[in-house]
């Protein structure tokens, strides 16, 4: 994977030597003005960043670049009030204009105008779930027209760097570190008695982007939100060049509202006038609050064709990332890469989109006019098979154990999740002697609805479910400053954990499957005991050798149960693990040791997705 993106940066950087040259044979003469005027309108603006930036970019001098940047990360931490900052957006979701012009408040302190915003020709993506597999597809296509992207996501997986991205590559170690700064100082250099504080991590992260985008000079900049629409802070952006909806569904509820039309104004709040915009195939009704929601603005809204539109005759378009649901995905990309290079110029075509008045009659049958379908180019064709987003739908195939990855954490991500992970499983070669292991790998965090996701994951047929927090390790000081969560304690994780065991202990049991001993509460259980090597929440019951749910305290420890030293990329732990007196852990490590395959399903957050990539891919963490 990272030699993949290697020669991806290799082949973008030759690409952009040439993107002037091939950029001016492809464009006419509105995008030659449409650059020319942007540097001449913007050059203030563009001055007064560089001005700024050199008065204000002095990072930590005297420090190696990599100490400079875990001081970034540490300093970086201390403002996450994720926790207290989603109930302040809880406060004033009645009043968007409060968080937006708190946001451009903090934009300005930091040296930008929102106008500033506008140079960056950015598309802006919302959705519930596919929404970062989207922008994944949609900037790697328009990387392969030799242009300069930027890249801008949320949550990281392992290192937050990862969230700012240029031409596909999390921002380098030095950048990070000039950028975050420059951009702290800022704001902490002019805070007063009138002044908010500090913006929240997510905010800052955010404003941070907006300067790494604008000093490194991208072409374009796709920026996924972060929860919602309306009322999150990239919404601040006023002029984007075309927008995107993904798939909806129910999450983040406590915010966004607990049906789907809710969560749909919400999503349909980044539309702006005049500005193109596309969502996939939705439900009836929540598809209706789009179009209103377009209509009350002036946006013209379109529906992407399926997949299937673009695949003429005998061809089939190759995805990188696995999956039936990705081919949404994919769809959606197709008509926001399209749409940009249309509207700034670089690709012609008679299938131009047509205004949709805001009076017009459409079919009974469709409430949003079908986006018009095209062929694909090269670029297009080449973009969507070679993109990689990690941690979805991931395969990680090492010696006898193979790790299904996938971040889904909403009952219709899961849905897709066990699509996919079944069909995966069954295409590997079944183990002569038929001694497979499946094992389940979960955690779920936030207000989410733990049994509904889990009573979808009955039918993979596991024969061990595993919970642990999303702690790398029990140790805060061991777990990596990029993956330090201050807004829960290990023990309210934990707890967490037991209750996601309790449940699927209780659907076990509805199932008709082995009965299972309820696990005890958390308790005095975290005094981890080193005789006694991982820690296991589940004590011995009266008939033990019947369970089949455990619960460790930290992700590296429930990895090394599972893989019994027989992942080869898992180093093992500094001192042996002791055999442990649970009588569960010690009849399935045994099964474990002599299965021919063992197949781990890890799903139900992102965050237990990066912690367990951590650990399986040192790489990533350099």
């Amino acid at each position: 994977m990272a030699a993949g993106r290697g020669g991806a940066a290799a082949a973008g950087t030759a690409a952009r030597a040439n993107s002037g040259r091939r950029g001016a044979a492809r464009r006419d003469g509105g995008a030659g003005a449409a650059r020319a005027a942007r540097g001449a309108a913007g050059g203030g603006g563009e001055r007064r960043e560089a001005a700024q930036h050199a008065a204000g970019a002095r990072p930590c001098s005297g420090l190696s670049a990599a100490a400079s940047l875990q001081d970034a990360i540490r300093t970086l931490n201390t403002l996450q009030t994720n926790a207290s900052y989603l109930e302040q957006v809880k406060r004033e979701r009645g009043d968007p204009r409060a968080q937006l012009e708190a946001m451009r408040g903090f934009l300005e302190r930091s040296g930008l105008q929102v106008e500033d915003l506008d140079r960056l020709n950015i598309i802006h993506v919302t959705g519930t779930k596919g929404k970062g597999s989207a922008c994944a597809f949609t900037e790697r296509i328009l990387r392969g027209y030799g242009l300069r992207t930027g890249f801008y996501s949320s949550p990281h997986l392992v290192q937050v760097r990862e969230r700012i991205r240029i031409n596909g590559q999390p921002l380098s170690k030095e950048l990070f570190s000039k950028y975050f700064w420059l951009v702290y100082r800022r704001l902490r250099g002019t805070k007063d008695e009138s002044q908010a504080n500090m913006p929240a991590y997510f905010r800052f992260l955010t404003i941070m982007a907006f300067h790494v985008f604008l000093q490194e000079k991208v072409d374009l900049a796709v920026v996924e939100v972060g929860i919602g629409g309306a009322f999150d802070c990239t919404n601040i952006i006023r002029a984007p060049v075309v927008c995107g909806v993904s798939s909806l569904g129910i999450d983040h509820t406590s915010i966004l509202g607990d049906t789907v039309e809710k969560i749909a104004w919400q999503k349909g709040g980044i539309f702006k006038p005049g500005v193109p915009a596309f969502t996939v195939p939705q439900p009836e009704q929540p598809l209706e609050v789009l179009r209103d929601r377009a209509r009350e603005c002036g946006c013209p809204l379109y529906l992407c064709p399926e997949l299937d539109a673009f695949e003429a005759g005998t061809r089939v378009l190759e995805l990188g990332l696995a999956g039936s649901h990705q081919r949404s995905n994919a769809a959606l990309a197709l008509q926001l890469s399209r749409t940009w290079l249309q509207r700034r110029g670089y690709e012609a075509g008679t299938d131009v989109l047509q205004d949709v008045l805001p009076g017009a009659e459409l079919s009974a049958q469709r409430s949003v006019p079908l986006a018009p379908t095209f062929c694909p180019s090269d670029a297009m064709i080449q973009g969507l098979r070679d993109t990689e987003w990690p941690g979805r739908t991931q395969v990680l195939p090492h010696g006898p154990v193979t790790w299904y990855i996938d971040g889904a954490h909403t009952t219709s991500s899961i849905q897709a999740c066990v699509r996919w992970f079944r069909q995966a499983a069954l295409n590997e070669d079944k183990p002569q002697d038929g001694s497979e292991v499946r094992v389940l790998l979960f955690n779920a965090t936030g207000d989410r609805d733990t049994a509904a996701l889990l009573k979808l994951l009955l039918p993979c047929h596991f024969d061990y479910a595993v919970f642990c927090p999303n702690f790398t390790e029990v140790s805060v000081a061991a777990n990596s400053a990029d993956q330090q969560n201050f807004n829960v304690t290990l023990e309210n994780a934990l707890t967490r954990c037991v209750e996601n065991q309790k449940t699927w202990t209780r659907l076990m049991e509805e199932k008709g499957g082995p009965w299972l001993p309820a696990p005890l509460e958390v308790g005095g259980l975290l005094q981890p005991d080193p005789l006694r090597g991982a820690l296991l929440l589940v004590p011995p019951a009266e008939r033990p050798l019947n369970s089949t749910s455990l619960v460790f305290p930290c992700i590296s420890h429930a990895l090394q149960w599972i893989t019994q030293g027989r992942d080869p990329h898992l180093p093992l732990p500094a001192s042996k693990v002791g055999a442990h007196p649970h009588p569960v852990a010690t009849s399935g490590a045994v099964l474990l040791q002599e299965a021919a395959a063992i197949r781990v399903l890890v799903t139900g957050s992102l965050h237990l997705v990066g912690g367990v990539l951590k650990l399986l891919d040192p790489t990533l963490s350099q």
